[in-house]
């Protein structure tokens, strides 16, 4: 079975259990700024498992493409991924605890599914504390499928307890391992007896708790079901390979960058953890560019996630021989290999061979100021008799000029000079607290801590966006934008700076539209009817699809200002929203305008 055979399965076999089957989502989080992309399949579903009803209905099953970034200098091992997938599957209070573990079982194990070794199944529950008992009811529903007593592993909140944040809905979940030891599982070998043999495969997280504070647990009225698989990892297990990287999801961009570097895969440790972190970069890089939505290269936020993904990919591609620009090249293997998955991949893949490339050449550029940078500094780092270039030097290089510290010891090494790895980790860990620190601040508001304040944001960027095609014409498109309780951030499609006459024209339509105080409705209809009714729409859920569509005006029918595809959430009436004013309007990338705009006041929001 290979990555495209066991994510329509998945689909398939919940589809036969009557989940609805929903779009994934955009890789960017939707007014959500407390990470900077979706970091799993739950994510784009946090509203409707806060209470918000999804239009499909209370049982849903999907795949989400998935990025995470706390780890990319940890990728490079056969393991760790930073762009992967999620399938998943969910009951927004229908089925529980019982029903989820019996599909999750039946899934792995039957011969018409997936067709796994029982005996090579281990699972963890929770083991109660203080705040809850422990899990018997899902080690119970174990039981009954099948599970014996000594494969099931209770462990603390630490391994198998979720929350949402420091208050709201929490449970504990349960979690699916399987053996990658050899041959079959000792007699009472588990994740708690034997943690390097057994690998995780499944979650599954049952929200049955709502944290009122750091004492008080209480039930919640409607249970919600959570789970995710990793498609890379079990696609890995059911084909009894070592490492992800040895299957069909990236075989043909080895394959690519073998045939770019001369290297064969396999034959030197050193190397091949430059191709796996090419591999993996140059995939992550083109899911991040070929997004519905997707963010530039930048300086902050996650467009410097995605230039530090593609500059350690180019620089990997240099340690293994590559002078030439070569990211293209990788990225037109990466659409072949998911453009049926993902077919927004092969529709932005001019816009992911442009920026690539454009960036590629701009850090060859870097590498070379970095290198006459160090050629200035040379005459006073020879003055120093112990021939050591400190951390904070070396780390200036890097993040001043993107000099990596590899090629500061090399240019070093030729000069007779040591560097000081342990300062330059130090002074990179700062840099890190700090950047933490300000993104703490930028993490307010979002989804899981939905504020009335950025309920009113998220209603203002409805009518910002249609006063924007108003004055500015069809062109103009989304895409993205960025919500916390201070402001809120629009991009946009089109060419040039707007005008100050211009600028002031959007605020001033914005504005009228909140003193009419329009009311704004909120309908459930089949996508094409949706753009059939005039909505706008990123146009990424499947065709028949049930979305929620708002309407901001008089009539749903024929007199509204705006009308578009959204997962909410959003104020009743307009003039909840209070003053509008656009703060700037500036350049976010090629042929993307980006404006930053606040409100204040406002009537508060009907409870």
């Amino acid at each position: 079975m290979n990555a495209n055979e066991l994510r329509s399965k998945y689909i398939e076999f919940f589809k036969s259990k009557n989940h609805a089957v929903i779009s994934g989502q955009s890789l960017i989080p939707e007014n959500d700024p407390s990470v900077l992309f979706t970091t799993a399949g739950m994510h784009p579903l946090v509203p409707y498992l806060l209470g918000e009803k999804h239009p499909a209905g209370t049982r849903l099953t999907d795949y989400q493409k998935c990025v995470r970034t706390g780890d990319i200098d940890e990728v490079g091992d056969p393991s760790h991924l930073t762009c992967f997938e999620m399938l998943g599957n969910w009951s927004l209070g229908d089925y529980f605890k019982k029903e989820s573990i019996a599909f999750s079982y039946e899934f792995l194990t039957s011969k018409d599914w997936l067709a796994l070794d029982p005996r090579k199944l281990s699972v963890t529950v929770f083991a109660g504390d203080e705040n809850a008992p422990r899990d018997e009811e899902a080690a119970s529903a174990w039981k009954s499928v099948g599970m014996p007593e000594d494969k099931i592993a209770y462990l603390p909140a630490s391994d198998n307890w979720w929350a949402a944040g420091p208050t709201g809905p929490c449970g504990p979940d349960t979690e699916i391992f399987y053996w990658v030891g050899e041959g079959l599982p000792p007699q009472g070998s588990n994740k708690g007896t034997d943690s390097g043999n057994w690998m995780e495969i499944w979650n599954n997280v049952f929200m049955q708790f709502n944290r009122v504070d750091e004492k008080t647990l209480e039930p919640l009225p409607k249970k919600n079901v959570d789970t995710g698989m990793g498609l890379e990892r079990t696609n890995c297990i059911l084909q009894g390979k070592t490492s992800v990287y040895l299957t069909e999801v990236f075989q043909p961009i080895i394959k690519t960058i073998e045939g770019l570097s001369g290297y064969t895969y396999g034959t030197d440790a050193e190397k091949d953890k430059s191709v796996r972190i090419i591999a993996d970069h140059s995939r992550s890089s083109v899911f991040i560019l070929g997004d519905q939505k997707g963010v530039t290269p930048d300086r902050v936020g996650a467009g410097y996630v995605l230039r530090r993904l593609i500059r350690r990919a180019v620089r990997h591609g240099m340690k293994l021989g590559i002078d030439k620009d070569f990211m293209a090249e990788i990225a037109a293997t990466v659409i072949e290999n998911f453009k049926v998955a993902y077919p927004e991949l092969e529709e932005n893949k001019q816009k992911v061979f442009n920026e690539l490339t454009a960036e590629e050449a701009k850090f060859r550029k870097t590498l070379t100021k970095g290198e006459a940078e160090f050629q200035k500094l040379l005459p006073n780092l020879m003055k120093n008799p112990k021939k050591i270039i400190s951390g904070k030097v070396a780390y200036n290089l890097y993040e001043t000029y993107g000099y990596p510290l590899e090629l500061t010891q090399e240019l070093g090494a030729e000069n007779g000079f040591t560097v000081d790895i342990e300062g330059f980790k130090e002074a990179e860990r700062k840099h890190q607290e700090a950047s933490k620190t300000a993104d703490a601040g930028a993490a307010k508001g979002g989804l899981a801590e939905q504020s009335d304040v950025t309920t009113k944001y998220h209603t203002a960027t409805h009518l910002l966006q249609q006063a924007l095609v108003n004055v500015l014409g069809n062109q103009v498109a989304q895409k993205g934008s960025n919500i916390n309780n201070e402001r809120m951030r629009f991009d946009f499609t089109f060419e040039r700076p707007m005008t100050k006459e211009e600028i002031a024209q959007v605020e001033a339509i914005v504005n009228e539209q909140i003193k009419a105080d329009l009311p704004v409705t909120m309908q459930v209809m089949p996508l094409d009817a949706a753009k059939a009714a005039g909505a706008r729409a990123l146009f990424t859920n499947k065709y028949g699809e049930d979305v929620k569509v708002y309407t901001i005006g008089k009539d749903v029918d024929k007199d509204w200002f705006s009308k578009e595809v959204c997962g909410g959430p959003h104020v009743q009436h307009t003039a909840q929203i209070g003053d509008f004013k656009i703060e700037k309007e500036q350049s976010s990338s090629a042929g993307v305008r980006r404006i930053r705009a606040t409100i204040s006041g406002g009537l508060p929001l009907d409870k």
